[in-house]
């Protein structure tokens, strides 16, 4: 019968997936890479789900969840899929509503109330109400990704939960739908309404008659048995059920966590953004005695109060995710941040000087107010990377979630954290750090749990199982934020009981008698170590690789296992990560997504064909190589070098697209064409020759192919003076200008400025006489082992230099990250390779480090900058161009645009121009268009120079080089004039 059933299940999808394409207005995807991308969310926890939905309106959606019922497959409501405790995946169908229902039916700008999709992000949504002056109150640090329907399934917090509450306190009223059909609005339910409700009959008469019945049936443990604390997450909010609550219906859904109800549409409750808000931060001995001071600095009304320990500290300034933040604590090893609101910004300041000189009236406390924007917004980033931080600490264990937010009266927490440390220490956790929402008693932390052993996985339960009673000792929640799912849905017995336990299991008999929607979690769950994505079946097919992966154990299975989960990639607000996904809104388009299909192909078990898989080749083929993800991600996900190591063995022994002919080797072919560059450039440019060219080349029709130069950089550098001429001025030494491919043969000019610019800085300029390259075009496409001669020509070519420790400056930023990331990866352990990753600079860094009282020439402009990606990822960032520009006197803003879209050979290769278009249309070409027409525009890639040109004709992008050198050429003209 097994094995029947085996033979009936593809023909069973197959089927609900053609009736599903057949009735329901949205996109339907059973195949492996979209099943794939969907097999997990930000937990432990992966299930394969039977196939994805995407509805392109609430009314799809519902339809859906109908085909669904037809054919008896379980549903699953997925919104940003950020779970924790494995809400988000299940072997059902998943409604993905994030793509298309986003839309806001309505707001009451007088009475702060909207109406939206389940689908909307919390960011977008606040974005579009800010000029009305309201917001959604809970703020997870999920903000850029989670969606509203999700913070309802989930009853979601954050740091603002301090002043507006949980996501509970936010619904006024919701539209959904129950797995058998029965669509109703639902919110508070007074006497009269529900003796309507009972006189219609029908389902809903049904419903409303079971949930009186387990109020009025429950009433005494409800009021018993839920614990008196702001974060109780945990259970069903049945209390919102007793006549005291006015039998909120659509209050008891939230936190449900798709398992009872999908949500179609949500009534919020806004709230007024604050006018003006201080930040103090607060110093103490150790994270116990930090949160021994809640109950004092509660006493002030705070609008957030967060805790963070000395170990988050140490663990984000070890891998720079919050420098800038992390210099502005207060001496101490634990710290308290603290918000305080006010009608303008003297009276917050007031409130926070205020509570500084209550507080040290009874604690010794050091402290540090904050009232700038930007300094506030670095300290709430650095709290806010606290799981990035802590998932993949530097030469330590890998940790987990399983018991990351379980919360307690907040009067108690000291003593609950002191008693937790034990617990740590006698499972030998001891190293897990702790932070979270300390005002309401809710603590964050991942613990270093072994979950690929089963003594591993019985150490997890046992700790877990021991943790769950020590909270409830103290009057706690299991979770006071991520909900229950599987983590915690096994161990409510703990802090319930059994037969409050009883009512949870008869309310989801009522809405879901049959188990199919979300079956497993919260109410008869799977078990807390089953399903487990790393567990003692984890054996993932461990691939020979051309990278060496050093911070993955040298195992590209360790490195498709990176992500998480958190979902910032799926952000559109700010930073580089991730260009695709803010074009497409493709799951399977965002980091995430790719790093998901790569996990699978390593577990072969969806993804059967390994490198040769067509769904990691289209997931991947949208990447970028933006490397944005490599800084932005919370756990440095590098995409772009998973891109070229797949490409690699995808295409080995086999023909390759032509654009990895054409532009994989286009230093080859621009020296060839630097022979003839009129000639060239005339036929490339010529109508009918030009288009027979790019079709040859598998090069987009609508892109202009490039002009070569009439001479190279480097030719007019050897002609420039006779040999052994050296610079005017104080000698600093040499420096090597590295002639990468672009600058030398289109751009040459670059290299001419910066020539000036750096013999003006007193250096003695040198350029390879041998012709060099840093192989990147081939990286890009994957034909690594070409790379790698390449790049070992290039350390011969470069001996001398790296002998002499002579520095070299790259013009190019993604030349540049070569050098500092590919370089050293590709030839790991040869040592000239990394003595080449440690002498590379860019121009403006280079002047900074080297040349510190170098005075640059004073440029009155004001000036937009596009930063390259690869230097926001990989190199410094652009902190020292900045400094350069603001001493020259330029009034100089650099973009948060994101990717300029073209990065490298992506927007030129046929097939992606749209996608590059849309890239840039998302925030530089705007900006651009509202800058002043006589700003100068900064953009030192060439990229971003060539996409700039052909997108915004009207501007003339330059390099840093450029304008250094026109405002030395000025300066020079100016004292020839006054002599």
């Amino acid at each position: 019968m097994t094995a029947n059933r085996a033979d009936r299940t593809p023909k069973l999808f197959d089927a609900v997936a053609a009736d599903l394409r057949a009735q329901v207005d949205g996109e339907i995807r059973f195949d492996p890479g979209s099943r794939a991308a969907y097999s997990t969310d930000a937990s432990n926890y992966r299930q394969v789900p039977i196939g994805v939905v995407v509805p392109r309106t609430p009314e799809a959606g519902a339809e859906a969840i109908a085909v669904c019922r037809r054919h008896d497959l379980p549903v699953l409501s997925r919104g940003g899929g950020t779970s924790l405790a494995g809400q988000c995946c299940n072997a059902a169908v998943v409604i993905d509503w994030s793509k298309y229902c986003t839309r806001i039916g309505s707001v009451d700008t007088e009475a702060g109330i909207a109406v939206v999709e389940p689908g909307i992000k919390l960011d977008v949504l606040n974005d579009q109400l800010q000029s009305s002056g309201w917001m959604v109150g809970p703020k997870p640090s999920t903000h850029v990704s989670c969606a509203i329907g999700g913070m309802i399934g989930n009853n979601s917090c954050g740091s603002s939960a301090q002043a507006y509450g949980k996501m509970v306190d936010s619904v006024r009223r919701l539209e959904v739908v129950t797995y058998d059909g029965l669509r109703m609005w639902v919110g508070p339910t007074d006497d009269d309404q529900f003796a309507r409700i009972l006189d219609e009959g029908g389902r809903r008469a049904e419903i409303y008659r079971g949930l009186k019945a387990i109020a009025d049936g429950y009433a005494d443990d409800i009021r018993s048995k839920y614990p008196k604390i702001p974060r109780r997450v945990s259970g069903y909010n049945l209390d919102s059920l007793l006549p005291e609550n006015n039998f909120h219906v659509a209050k008891a859904l939230v936190g449900s966590e798709s398992t009872l109800i999908a949500v179609l549409r949500a009534e919020l409750q806004l709230v007024r953004i604050p006018a003006a808000d201080a930040l103090v931060v607060l110093g103490f001995e150790d994270i116990a005695s930090a949160a021994d001071a809640v109950p004092a600095v509660l006493e002030h009304n705070p609008a957030a109060l967060e805790g963070l320990d000395h170990r988050l500290v140490e663990l984000e300034h070890s891998q720079r995710l919050a420098e800038k933040a992390l210099r502005q604590l207060p001496d101490g090893n634990a710290w308290l941040m603290v918000q305080l609101d006010g009608d303008d910004q003297d009276d917050a300041d007031h409130k926070a000087k205020s509570m500084i000189d209550a507080l040290r009236k009874k604690l010794k406390v050091d402290s540090t107010v904050l009232d700038d924007p930007t300094r506030k917004k670095e300290v709430w980033a650095a709290r806010e990377a606290g799981l990035g931080a802590t998932a993949y600490p530097p030469n330590e264990p890998e940790t987990h979630e399983g018991w990351e937010d379980a919360a307690v009266p907040p009067d108690r927490l000291g003593d609950y954290l002191r008693d937790f440390h034990r617990l740590l220490d006698r499972y030998d956790y001891g190293t897990s750090s702790l932070y979270g929402h300390f005002g309401q008693g809710c603590v964050h932390t991942r613990i270093p749990f072994v979950l690929r052993t089963a003594e591993g996985v019985a150490k997890y339960r046992s700790f877990v199982e021991d943790s769950a009673r020590l909270v409830v000792k103290y009057g706690g929640s299991l979770s006071g934020e991520h909900g229950d799912g599987q983590s915690r849905g096994e161990l409510l017995p703990i802090m319930f009981g059994e037969r409050m336990v009883g009512a949870f299991e008869k309310t989801k008999a009522l809405f879901d008698p049959h188990n199919r929607m979300n079956p497993g979690k919260v109410v008869h769950p799977y078990k807390l170590d089953e399903n487990l994505r790393l567990g003692v079946d984890y054996r993932p097919i461990e691939l020979a690789t051309e990278f060496a992966y050093p911070d993955d154990d040298h195992r590209f299975s360790r490195a498709a296992a990176r992500c998480v989960g958190v979902g910032k990639c799926r952000g559109h607000e700010s930073g580089v990560m991730c260009p695709s996904y803010r074009a497409t809104a493709e799951e399977e388009h965002s980091t995430r997504g790719r790093a998901r299909l790569l996990f699978e192909m390593v577990q072969g078990d969806v993804i059967t064909d390994g490198w040769r898989s067509h769904a990691v080749h289209d997931a991947l083929d949208l990447c970028l190589a933006c490397k944005g993800c490599r800084s932005d991600c919370p756990v440095d996900v590098d995409m772009a070098t998973y891109k070229a190591e797949f490409l690699f063995h995808h295409y080995q022994r086999r023909l390759r697209p032509m654009a990895h002919y054409s532009m994989g080797w286009i230093p080859l072919w621009a020296r060839l064409a630097t022979v003839m560059p009129h000639a060239v450039n005339t036929v490339t440019h010529t109508r009918g020759l030009s288009t027979l060219i790019k079709k040859a080349g598998g090069i987009a029709a609508q892109r202009e192919m490039p002009n070569f130069a009439d001479e190279r950089f480097t030719s007019w550098f050897r002609n420039r003076r006779p040999a052994g001429t050296e610079p005017s001025g104080p000698s600093r030494g040499p420096v090597l200008l590295w002639p990468d491919s672009f600058v030398n043969n289109f751009e040459p000019e670059i290299g001419q400025a910066a020539v000036a610019v750096l013999e003006s800085a007193g250096f003695a300029v040198e350029v390879p006489r041998r012709t060099v390259c840093c192989g990147l075009t081939w990286i890009s496409t994957g034909q690594l082992r070409v790379a790698k001669r390449v790049l070992r020509r290039t350390l011969t070519a470069l001996a001398p230099t790296l002998r002499t420790s002579t520095p070299v400056v790259v013009l190019e930023p993604s030349c540049a990250a070569v050098f500092r990331s590919d370089l050293p990866e590709l030839l790991y352990g040869d040592e000239d390779a990394h003595r080449l990753s440690k002498q590379t600079f860019t121009l403006g860094e280079f002047l900074a480090r080297k040349a510190p009282e170098w005075e640059p020439p004073q440029i009155s402009a004001d000036a937009v900058i596009q930063q390259h990606c690869h230097q926001h990822a990989v190199l410094d960032g652009y902190s020292h161009e900045r400094q350069l520009l603001a001493d020259a006197g330029l009034d100089a803003e650099v973009l948060d645009a994101g990717c300029c879209g073209l990065a490298g050979n992506f927007g030129f290769e046929n097939g992606h121009y749209d996608v590059s278009v849309a890239c840039a249309e998302d925030k530089l070409l705007p900006a651009l268009r509202d800058a002043d027409a006589d700003a100068l525009v900064l953009a030192d890639g060439f990229s971003c120079r060539t996409q700039i040109r052909e997108l915004a004709a009207d501007r003339r992008p330059m390099h840093l080089a450029q304008v250094l050198a026109a405002g030395l050429a000025t300066r020079s003209e100016a004292q020839i004039v006054d002599e």
